[in-house]
């Protein structure tokens, strides 16, 4: 790594330090500004999800990007083509130490171990925070930022932006105006694969040049750099130490429209009746159990509400509840073709089961009711499109409030990778205590909760 990249550790950890005592100007004025106030930016990823991020948040003419950090020099392009400007650190901790005062607001769009490190450090200098989905890799890390990001009173929001998008805004409605009576069950699924199986394999590659190997690993412990994309830029994913498997990926999306219909806070128990990770990677083929405490949306005490990805679905009656007979011109255009519902349901998506009906809610598409006949005539209620990114970003000139900040996000996220610990113990149900943040019945589980970050990386906070 060049030397002008390398840290000055002890500046950087004296200005954490004293982010306690002071904040940066712009933040303390926050909501005296005028909205023509600049947004000045910053973002933790140049490329990928955060490059999508970057282009979400710049689009709007008060946000100014000023700085990037990002690990692997070669995935810049897209970035310096749009800003050629912009200055442009590989270490995280350098553009903290050398920016600090240069922004006010930064995404985090890295893979899933660093969300929490990086997401602390800037919060802790007072910065306004957008990170991607999920909040982080381990429920100590998200209720850690959860508590900071309430404490400083800053602007947050998670980036599961179809949060914002009229079709998971109906389905909220739908649920939450009576359509389908209290909620009884939901079932939610992915047929996402980001799961794996067996040793990796030797190292066989140098670390390609412009990519720092060191600066990925971050907190998770040394290991050899792996070519062919076992870890970067995607694959990352499957592996324990740095993803978060399909739930954690595209749990925090498909479990957030009825997550917040049904007005769920934090599950009693989990449940995994699937297979077990190996040592290196997730697993596929989840099937994965919460009981919740009831809610004024749900019937009961308590609500059930299974997970499923890969290759597994709900049961089979459960599908039938949401089947669409098929037209009569069907069979007419084909006659070889008979009459039937028209399945299987989406690849991904959630059913849920009311006393009153039951919805659909593909990802992503417009909720759907059943029975069809029962609800031909209804008149689905009024609700807006919302730009995730625009949202965030006004609200950190003084302008509303996001829809997933952290107070949300935080908890849904924490209900999540729950999943990542219930795995570990298949066959076992986990009673929770989310308050203590702790497992009341199954002691060895509670050394998943927190992790202990590389030495050197250590985190106030964390």
């Amino acid at each position: 790594m060049n030397t002008h990249l390398v840290l000055n550790r002890r500046s950087f950890l004296k200005t954490l330090g004293t982010a306690t005592l002071s904040v940066p100007f712009f933040t303390r004025n926050l909501f005296s500004a005028p909205p023509s106030r600049v947004l000045r930016h910053a973002s933790f990823g140049g490329a990928g999800m955060a490059w999508s991020d970057i282009q979400g948040i710049c689009c709007n003419e008060f946000v100014k990007l000023t700085a990037v950090a990002e690990v692997d020099m070669k995935r810049l392009a897209g970035l310096k083509a749009k800003f050629p400007d912009v200055k442009v650190y590989q270490d995280w901790r350098q553009l903290l130490d050398k920016e600090g005062k240069n922004f006010d607001s930064c995404n985090v769009g890295t893979p899933d171990h660093m969300h929490g490190p990086i997401s602390m450090a800037a919060m802790q200098l007072g910065k306004h925070v957008y990170c991607q989905k999920p909040l982080c890799h381990d429920l100590y890390e998200v209720r850690q930022l959860t508590l900071m990001a309430r404490k400083k009173k800053l602007v947050t929001q998670m980036g599961i932006q179809c949060h914002s998008q009229k079709a998971y805004r109906m389905a909220v409605a739908l649920v939450q105006k009576g359509a389908i009576g209290k909620v009884k069950e939901i079932h939610t699924w992915s047929g996402k694969k980001w799961g794996d199986a067996g040793e990796p394999p030797a190292s066989t590659e140098p670390v390609p040049e412009g990519f720092d190997w060191n600066l990925w690993l971050g907190v998770c412990a040394d290991r050899p750099f792996i070519g062919k994309g076992y870890y970067h830029p995607g694959n990352w994913r499957k592996r324990l130490d740095f993803g978060t498997g399909t739930f954690g990926d595209m749990g925090c999306h498909i479990y957030d429209p009825v997550f917040e219909a049904a007005a769920l806070t934090a599950p009693i128990s989990v449940r995994s009746e699937g297979p077990a990770p190996d040592k290196w990677n997730w697993a596929i083929n989840a099937v994965i159990r919460y009981v919740f405490p009831g809610t004024k949306f749900t019937e009961g005490k308590t609500v059930n509400v299974t997970w499923y990805d890969g290759d597994e679905r709900p049961p089979k009656d459960i599908q039938a509840l949401v089947a669409e007979p098929a037209k009569p011109d069907d069979a007419k255009a084909d006659p070889k073709k008979k009459r039937k519902n028209s399945g299987p349901i989406p690849d991904q998506g959630s059913i849920v089961i009311g006393t009153k009906g039951v919805m659909l809610v593909p990802h992503i598409a417009m909720p759907k009711l059943f029975p069809a006949d029962q609800f031909k005539d209804f008149q689905m209620p009024e609700v807006e499109n919302a730009h995730h990114w625009t949202q965030w970003a006004e609200a950190c000139i003084g302008k509303g409030k996001p829809s997933a900040n952290f107070d949300y996000a935080g908890p849904l996220t924490e209900a999540v990778i729950l999943g990542s610990v219930a795995v570990r113990f298949p066959q076992t149900t986990l009673e929770w205590n989310a308050t203590k943040l702790k497992f009341t019945n199954v002691t060895e589980a509670n050394a998943f909760v927190r992790r202990q970050y590389r030495k050197g990386w250590e985190v106030k906070g964390l």
